[in-house]
């Protein structure tokens, strides 16, 4: 029902695109960060959480329609419908029902907690097309409380140093998170604007922030040597706000269990902060949606298909185009073989 072509994953009975690479006629969103959704598409469906992002992103001439979680949505006869992903607001999976089928197309979800989102919903589906960023092994997270430890303690540690504390982290869904778990009674804490334009979204949608100030006009040489400032990637090449002195700088994202990942960024500090689901949650998503087949795209497709074949899976990696190739890591333990890939008795 839903098949690879250059512009991505196309359902032709029903004539849309999800998370099309390209711009197409009918595109459904499953969350707008850059490689999931792109401008120049007639018509665009999200969930009303996302949609204004996504409207931004999009540009204010593009057609952007809603569909509530839970609820469906007949296009040429395919039933359509989304169900929470868990990984930022709004993010959604995408169940896909004709003649008989049913398909789910996960987009990137995180099947742990998350206080900044709608927690995740396993989706039943013959056909289950999974993301597989962090389909190693390796990559299984440490508990939240110790992670967000070693950010206070790495910030009381650089104030007593008299050094502001920069922590570069992706502005929509992770900086939110982040930002959610600081202790602001430690210090004041700074965004720049790409990130507090997004927060707002947040707020609207009820989700509890602490005040941030504006990283550009508020970060002045008295509270330096007491903020934390929270910036996107790209401000590292491009500063856009003055320096008053010395500052020590830290990433946030699951990759940070790779200790090559800390020399490319050129980061001496990393935190082990993701808003995907490690390789356990993969498996874990795998699971609850009882499928009989799974496609696996994105991140470490192959490894975790195979993976996934050992425990009894019939699983096969698919490429969509323009996916970037995940980091090289030496091999890793496999799933344990005491796991299954589905509930017995199915």
């Amino acid at each position: 029902m839903i098949r690879v072509t250059p512009a991505g994953l196309y359902c032709e009975r029903g004539g849309f695109h999800i998370d099309p690479v390209a711009p197409v006629a009918r595109a459904i969103i499953t969350h707008p960060h850059g490689d999931h959704a792109v401008r120049g598409s007639a018509r665009y469906l999200s969930t009303p959480s996302c949609a204004g992002i996504l409207q931004q992103r999009m540009g204010a001439m593009a057609r952007v329609d809603t569909l509530q979680y839970g609820e469906s949505l007949t296009i040429n006869g395919v039933r359509v419908s989304f169900w929470p992903a868990g990984h930022v607001l709004g993010s959604a999976q995408v169940r896909v029902e004709d003649r008989g089928e049913t398909w789910c197309v996960s987009g990137d979800y995180q099947t742990t907690p998350n206080a900044t989102c709608e927690p995740f919903e396993p989706v039943r589906c013959d056909t289950f097309i999974t993301e597989s960023t962090f389909g190693r092994p390796i990559f299984r997270w440490p508990p939240l409380d110790e992670v967000m430890n070693g950010v206070h303690e790495w910030w009381k540690a650089n104030q007593s140093a008299g050094k502001a504390s920069f922590v570069y982290v992706y502005s929509y869904g992770k900086a939110q998170r982040l930002l959610s778990l600081l202790d602001p009674a430690i210090g004041p804490i700074f965004a720049h604007e790409e990130i507090r334009a997004i927060n707002e979204h947040y707020r609207r949608a009820g989700i509890a922030l602490p005040q941030d100030l504006p990283a550009e006009t508020a970060l002045t040489p008295d509270l330096w040597s007491r903020a934390l400032v929270v910036l996107p990637p790209s401000v590292r090449w491009k500063p856009a706000f003055p320096f008053h002195g010395h500052f020590e700088a830290a990433f946030a994202s699951g990759w940070m269990l790779l200790p090559s990942e800390h020399k490319r960024r050129r980061m001496s500090t990393g935190f082990v902060l993701s808003d995907h689901a490690d390789c356990e949650g993969l498996l874990e998503a795998v699971r609850g949606t009882e499928a009989e087949r799974i496609l696996v795209m994105h991140g470490y497709a192959r490894e975790f298909a195979s993976q996934l074949s050992g425990l009894g899976c019939n699983a096969t990696a698919i490429q969509i185009p323009g996916s970037p190739t995940p980091p090289a890591i030496p091999d890793d333990k496999p799933i344990a073989e005491t796991a299954s890939c589905r509930p017995s008795g199915r």
